[in-house]
């Protein structure tokens, strides 16, 4: 390779930096020139650090790789979690994704007037019982106003009539209770909790429609889907995204497994955990190349497909926190071992006693 005679000039002057005394550099070296103190070991801890840290790096460049090939010969549904009711794409070789139509408006507004209810917990809740505090006034008087609104307009929604009745029943006891407190001046703890129970029963049948209108919608979407792939449904990925308070019973997942069926779960219909309601198609589909391609790296080296669905320690370290607690005269407390590629619902899924669903707390 030929050096240019300016690259050269260059390298000479760096030599000449690497031998010179310290003491010979120009003054505005000064702030940033000293020796480095690093010891064999902390260079070598560092290298082999790298070697993880490049491992990222390398994971991304493949995965784009990866996920072209999966869905080149894959189709993919992912389900999506939404204020409005879940979102449906669905990925099929060679041809542009389908985003599936919303669920009906009505969700949104069932949804909407029981989250106004809610809401009302959250306003007066951190004021119960102090008379001297009134800054909670401006808050409430400014979400009466929409209330009354909301209340003002309800007839002229796409809602059935006797779901209207119960959805009036609410607003309008919600305005009561805050005209309520307003007039008080201070928010009794017995008050709200009156409130409550007042507006459970009607908030129950929100819930209940709100549920049966999702679920229709959602049933009737993949119904279509699977008729249009055919044969290549049993090839077809699916994955939703959930967050610790949707992960059971999530609404979406368990949509899609009544179409995929008890072999699927946890090998081609998986829920991935996400740290926010939302997440994006690009994300959600990242996180389901990186678990598909995990489990090729498990057959190569452990000979197992589904090894790397699971944290490759978590076997040893249940060894080992039944060794520790032996030591310190504690009894261990795991769950139970499962086989890798089980098909257990990855949710909660032990019985027991005490309420499960709303119709029981009754």
């Amino acid at each position: 390779m030929r050096i240019s005679p300016s690259l050269a000039a260059v390298a000479i002057m760096l030599c000449s930096c690497a031998v010179a005394n310290a003491q010979t550099l120009p003054a505005y070296m000064a702030p940033i020139s000293g020796k480095t103190a690093g010891t064999s070991s902390d260079v070598a801890t560092r290298d082999m650090l790298a070697l993880n840290t490049g491992m990222f790096e390398l994971y991304g460049d493949a995965a784009k790789i990866f996920q072209k090939n999966i869905l080149g010969k894959h189709p993919v549904i992912l389900g999506l979690f939404s204020g409005a009711g879940g979102r449906m794409i669905l990925y099929r070789p060679g041809m542009a994704p389908i985003d599936a139509p919303q669920v009906p408006i009505v969700y949104q507004l069932l949804k909407s007037v029981g989250h106004s209810t809610m809401a009302l917990a959250q306003v007066v809740g951190p004021y119960i019982d102090n008379g001297d505090d009134k800054s909670w006034r401006g808050s409430m008087l400014a979400y009466r106003s929409r209330m009354q609104s909301a209340l003002d307009v309800l007839d002229a929604t796409p809602m059935e009539p006797g779901w209207r009745d119960n959805n009036r029943t609410i607003l309008q006891n919600n305005i009561a209770f805050m005209d309520e407190c307003v007039a008080r001046g201070v928010i009794p703890f017995a008050a709200l909790e009156a409130f409550g129970k007042k507006q459970a029963p009607y908030l129950a049948k929100n819930v209940a429609w709100a549920a049966q209108t999702q679920v229709a919608h959602w049933m009737t979407v993949l119904a279509e889907w699977k008729k249009q792939l055919g044969a290549d449904w049993d090839k077809t990925y699916a994955a939703s995204n959930t967050i610790y308070v949707a992960r059971q019973n999530n609404v979406l997942f368990s949509v899609l497994a009544q179409f995929f069926g008890p072999d699927a779960i946890n090998n081609r219909l998986l829920l991935i955990e996400t740290i926010s309601f939302t997440t994006t198609p690009a994300d959600m589909l990242e996180s389901l190349t990186r678990i598909i391609a995990d489990r090729s790296v498990g057959a190569l080296f452990f000979g197992n497909y589904h090894l790397m669905d699971y944290e490759l320690m978590g076997g040893d370290a249940r060894a080992a926190i039944i060794a520790e607690t032996g030591k310190r005269g504690m009894t261990p407390f795991l769950p139970p071992v499962v086989p890798f590629g089980s098909k257990q619902w990855p949710t909660l899924v032990t019985p027991g006693p005490g309420p499960a669903t709303i119709a029981d707390l009754k």
